[in-house]
């Protein structure tokens, strides 16, 4: 199986994926499986992004949902918030999109090896932490204990059901979710997602540890870590930034002379704790 190969010159220009598969999560998110020409990988790291374009609607960053895979698709969760991520949930199987791909850096899966992992997703933040959660679980023996916080707005914001549901069934992860307000018939824990720390036996010394969400959680959820002795050097975020071209050069998506883009998304909070206006 041949990877997408591009000449470095040419990476504004997008190739055209095929939608192969679109499963709708609620009523704003659908996940869309994207197949590439002539059997192409994407050959991405957990946490990159794409840039997903439609003729007449520009181009939206995009996390990929899914983990690198010998497979010759991959998966994007998209809320549709906007003029391009509306009109991409219209869409049908079969129809296609732009892509362009994949930027930034992602999560050093390498470094992680041998540690216990925390993921803590807020929202929509499990779809890019989604990537590293799938790669960590197919690589079960390279990792150490694995614990999942998930926090959400209400019970049906919450993404990916059926894997939230593996997740808890799993005695081998330590899963915990809350949501903001009870609605419904919903009998698990309320509050915001600090609260799940509560009663938790960590060990920072030998965690890495995975943070995205919405950027009000990110302050609190710093807080939380720090207090429990974690190293800001094992503190890994995904920043979400108004990203436009993919390459460092429209200045869109820049924090203090970086390109996020570029130099992220994913940010040891070592580093993006030292740059202002980041966090």
């Amino acid at each position: 199986m041949r990877e997408l190969v591009r000449p470095a010159a040419r990476i504004d220009v997008p190739v055209e994926g095929k939608i192969i598969g679109i499963r709708r999560l609620t009523a704003r998110e659908k996940v869309f499986r994207i197949e590439l020409p002539g059997g192409a990988r994407l050959a991405h790291q957990p946490g990159q992004f794409v840039m997903v374009g439609l003729y007449g609607s520009g181009e939206a960053p995009i996390s990929i949902t899914s983990p690198p895979s010998p497979g010759e698709s991959f998966e994007l969760c998209v809320r549709a918030a906007g003029a391009l991520t509306h009109r991409l949930h219209s869409m049908e199987e079969g129809d296609v999109v732009g892509i362009r791909g994949p930027f930034g850096r992602g999560f050093p899966v390498r470094e992680m090896e041998g540690y216990d992992m925390l993921f803590v997703a807020g929202g929509l933040g499990l779809a890019p932490l989604r990537s590293l959660i799938r790669y960590v679980l197919e690589r079960r023996d390279r990792f150490g204990s694995v614990t999942i916080l998930y926090g959400a707005r209400t019970p049906a914001d919450r993404l990916f059901l059926d894997e939230l549901a593996q997740w808890e069934g799993d005695r081998s992860i330590d899963f915990r979710q809350s949501i903001d307000v009870g609605e419904g018939d919903w009998t698990g824990r309320v509050g915001v997602i600090t609260t799940l720390f509560r009663g938790m036996e960590l060990k920072p010394a030998r965690t890495m540890v995975a943070v995205c969400g919405p950027p009000v959680m990110y302050r609190f959820v710093l807080i939380e870590l720090l207090a429990r002795g974690f190293l800001e050097s094992r503190i890994y975020l995904s920043f979400e930034r108004r990203m436009c071209c993919g390459l460092g050069k429209c200045g869109r998506c820049q924090i203090n002379g970086e390109f996020v883009c570029r130099s992220g998304p994913v940010y040891s909070y070592l580093h993006a704790g030292r740059l202002r206006e980041a966090l």
